[in-house]
């Protein structure tokens, strides 16, 4: 009988630093290390009690005084698109997505750049390198998978590779009851396609055909202009005190 204790997770405190959602806010995170045999068995869990992760770290907030950023999660099964999102699908009816391993390229960088340097200026990715985009990659002891999305090449048949531009890339956790989108980036100069709100609805069609029921967004921050968006996707469930409970998108009035 093997009496061995299995080791537990260690849990850190990080120093308060500005927070980059909500001013005059400070923020703090606890955050622990996803790694070893039981990395993708942590993630899953840990993913489902509101943390997010971040290469091999996992983390989720913890603020003095502030509950802001709340997880969300999308219910996929009971997802319907609303006119809007239509027409985003349709407007990207040319585009082919495919699920590829975490092997990073050069065209993927450039991409990330190009997001970064007209998105994200300011950011706290802003001075990445391809180094350290390799890292974001790599970096990881979890299942976790690129969708690449490219233009559908004239001709091309199912099942053939695609060879089409480059036009958006996310980086997908593959958990047991779902999808958790890690980060995505995308090409900024195509406002009309909504690649964003698009590659968040091909997530969800993905998580019906794997059978599953969620997709994660990681956190939506209540008084967050640019977080907003997260509660378009109904319905979908946030992670309170006494759980993951149906949000209402009228109580975000």
């Amino acid at each position: 009988m093997n009496t061995q204790a299995t080791p537990s997770p260690q849990f850190y405190l990080t120093a308060p630093a500005a927070c980059p959602y909500l001013a005059g806010e400070m923020e703090r995170k606890v955050f622990t290390h996803l790694v070893g045999p039981r990395a993708a068995e942590m993630n899953d869990l840990l993913t489902q009690g509101g943390f997010r992760r971040s290469q091999n770290i996992a983390y989720r907030p913890a603020c003095e005084g502030c509950r802001a950023c709340v997880s969300v999660r999308i219910l996929a099964n009971e997802f319907e698109p609303n006119r809007t999102m239509r027409k985003v699908l349709g407007a990207n009816r040319d585009l082919v997505g495919t699920m590829v391993p975490t092997q990073p390229s050069t065209e993927q960088f450039t991409l990330f750049r190009e997001y970064l340097d007209s998105r994200h200026q300011r950011g706290g990715m802003s001075d990445m390198s391809a180094l350290d985009y390799a890292i974001m990659v790599e970096d990881t002891h979890v299942n976790t998978r690129l969708v690449e999305y490219r233009r559908r090449v004239p001709g091309q048949g199912i099942g053939d590779k695609p060879q089409g531009e480059l036009i958006g890339v996310a980086l997908t956790d593959l958990m047991s009851d779902g999808l958790s989108m890690v980060y995505s980036f995308f090409k900024p100069d195509m406002e009309k396609r909504s690649l964003g709100t698009f590659i968040i609805l091909d997530h969800i069609n993905r998580t019906r055909q794997l059978g599953l029921p969620h997709v994660y967004l990681g956190y939506w921050v209540k008084g967050s202009a640019k977080m907003h968006y997260k509660t378009r996707y109904q319905p979908q469930e946030h992670l309170t005190p006494r759980g993951w409970e149906r949000y209402d998108l009228g109580n975000d009035n």
